[in-house]
Order: C-alpha cells, then sequence, then structure tokens
C-alpha cells in the first residue's frame, strides 16, 4: 500500500540547474528525492506544480510524492525536522500532509502566482537581496509598467513570450499581471495564471522592463499577442530575479479530479 503526500517547498534556486532530475548536475528534485528514498525507501511519481529553470527560486513550490503507507504512518509526524537534517540549506520543506491519490500537484492546480523583482538604485542591488533580485541600469517608472502590464491580462496566445515545444498550445489565462514598487525601493511583477508555458513569465517581464524605463510605448507589448511565433525583440529577463511564491487547488477529491482533466485537454481560443 502506498500512501500520496503534498510537500510544499521553498529552494534558493542560485546553485540549482533548475527543478528536474539531470544527469551529472545538481536540481531540487535530486535533492529532494536522494533524501526521499533515503527515509521511506522506494518511492514513486515525484511530480512538480512547475518545473522552474536554472536560478529561479520558489518559496511556495508543491509537489507530491508516492511512499509506502506503513514508513508514512511510523515517520510522518517527524518528517519536516528529519528532512530539515538531511536536506542542504538551499532547500527546505515547509509542510508535508497526506492527500488523496486525485490530488495532482501539476494537473490539479488552478493557479500559478510569480513574483519578479528589479531594483533601479543607481549602486545595484542590495548586497543580501542580490540572489533574488535584478539590478536594472536605467529609473523605471511604475505607472508605465502597469500600464503595459494592462493588456497582457486575459486569455490569449502567448506565443511571442514562449518558447515553443512541439505540439503544445501557447494558449493561457493571465489572471493578474501589475507591478508594485515596495518600502524599500525595489520593484515587484506579480504574475498569476492557470498556467504557463517555457519562459514565459521572465519574456513577459523582459518585455515590459523596456517600457518602465522610455525606450519601448507601453502598448508595446500588447501588441505582441497578434504574433503566432516568438518575437525575436523580447529578452528573456535573467532567472535570480523570479520567484514561485503560490500554487492554489481545489478543496476536494472530486474538484481535483475535475480540474486535472481539464487541464489535460488541448487548449484553443
Amino acid at each position: 500500500m502506498s500512501q500520496r503526500i503534498r510537500l510544499d517547498v521553498s529552494y534558493d534556486g542560485t546553485d540549482f540547474s533548475g527543478w528536474a532530475v539531470q544527469p551529472s548536475r545538481r536540481t531540487v528534485a535530486g535533492e529532494l528525492l536522494a533524501v526521499l528514498e533515503r527515509l521511506f525507501g522506494a518511492v514513486e511519481g515525484l511530480t512538480v506544480a512547475g518545473r522552474t529553470d536554472a536560478g529561479v527560486h520558489a518559496t511556495g513550490q508543491v509537489c507530491h510524492v508516492d511512499v509506502p503507507q506503513e514508513r508514512w504512518e511510523a515517520i510522518g509526524a517527524a518528517l519536516i525536522r528529519k528532512l530539515a537534517g538531511l536536506l542542504p540549506p538551499d532547500v527546505r520543506v515547509l509542510a508535508a500532509r497526506a492527500v488523496p491519490f486525485e490530488f495532482d500537484a501539476r494537473f490539479s492546480a488552478l493557479a500559478r502566482r510569480y513574483e519578479y523583482r528589479v531594483t533601479d538604485a543607481p549602486y545595484g542591488a542590495d548586497p543580501l537581496r542580490r540572489r533574488d533580485t535584478l539590478a536594472w541600469p536605467r529609473p523605471l517608472d511604475l505607472d508605465r509598467l502597469n500600464a503595459a502590464a494592462e493588456a497582457l491580462v486575459g486569455e490569449h496566445d502567448f506565443a511571442a513570450f514562449c518558447r515553443r515545444k512541439e505540439h503544445a498550445s501557447t494558449i493561457r489565462a493571465v489572471r493578474r499581471m501589475d507591478w508594485r514598487r515596495d518600502p524599500d525601493g525595489r520593484l515587484v511583477a506579480t504574475v498569476e495564471a492557470d498556467a504557463f508555458c517555457w519562459s514565459m513569465v521572465r519574456s513577459l517581464v523582459g518585455a515590459q522592463l523596456p517600457v518602465g524605463d522610455g525606450r519601448r510605448d507601453p502598448g508595446w507589448p500588447g501588441t505582441l499577442l497578434t504574433r503566432s511565433a516568438r518575437a525575436d525583440e523580447v529578452v528573456v529577463a535573467p532567472a535570480h530575479g523570479l520567484t514561485l511564491v503560490e500554487v492554489t487547488y481545489p478543496p476536494t477529491p472530486a474538484l481535483l479530479r475535475e480540474r486535472a482533466e481539464l487541464t489535460r485537454r488541448r487548449r484553443d481560443l
């Protein structure tokens, strides 16, 4: 008998080659699997809500894995402390709980929310925030950034902002895209959608930064939604400014199963 467990994970992506296991490379999933196998023996089906690229961080990543039920019953209550003692310091499991088999960290997700941090301070990023904040060399205007972001909200074909995968849809529903300036002066972009395609968030940010510093018109990013292929003039913002902060799910097994079935369907406008 096995038990499915949900893990809420936080990591500093600086020294990882992304989430997914890769031969001869240090990855978040690789580190996590090694420790889970040490604690549970055989584990199956480690599945993540969003595969983050090399250098991208997470404070609210979610994954699921199937473990032997008897081992879960034996060590589940102490699992967080055991993981803290075995995992490297740049990855932590914040919570672990049993979930029904209808829960799928990837396909059952309702929304994923990212934040991208930028500083336009003349001295660059604060030394203590240099790992999660992009230093931008020009002053950025908050109103211009939000004007550019507004046109990107909604269900669109984001082909101009995605690195296309064969036979994969680039239609996505962006529920939120906006900017704020925090008390410390940093600018933070919040992007939330039901799902994202490869490099989409960093491309959205990369298209808006030249608007914020005055080199592009606020309407320019929105015009790219008419493209059917990636826009070469859109620069992908560096990975280290990006953090996955939240993934949300339906509350019941029936709704989890329904959501997973819906997510697996190919999208069309």
